[in-house]
């Protein structure tokens, strides 16, 4: 999976925060979202164009502009990073361990929660 630098995040977090109902955006879009940031236009639209080479945003074109949206969901992109990181580990195992022992009582009870629903879709596979 891609690591994201500093800029490509900002402008993901952009795409990320916009209701999916508004569909796909624009540079300018984009570019006016980020606006304290005092981008160039073409900054914004080199970003983007490097994001969907990475496959991270797809895009379309609306008559001479392009329209971008994101490729994946901010949680399926942070869920692949902890995959990744996973395969770094000597061992996934001592990895998971050390990882579930420092979450919060209430993240606990969340992932808890998720590989009962796992196992549970599992057994109606099986």
């Amino acid at each position: 999976m891609t690591r994201l630098g500093e800029l490509e995040r900002a402008v993901m977090d952009v795409l990320w925060d916009r209701d999916p109902a508004a569909g796909a955006v624009t540079v300018r879009d984009v570019a006016d979202a980020l606006q304290e940031r005092d981008l160039a236009y073409t900054t914004v639209m080199t970003v983007l164009d490097r994001l969907a080479g990475k496959g991270m945003v797809s895009r379309e074109r609306s008559g001479r502009a392009w329209r971008y949206q994101p490729a994946a969901s901010r949680e399926a992109y942070i869920a692949q990073l902890m995959l990744d990181a996973l395969d770094l580990a000597g061992s996934r195992d001592a990895a998971l361990v050390r990882f579930a022992r420092s979450v919060t009582g209430s993240e606990a009870e969340v992932l808890r929660a998720a590989l009962t629903d796992q196992a549970q879709a599992t057994q109606r596979q099986g």
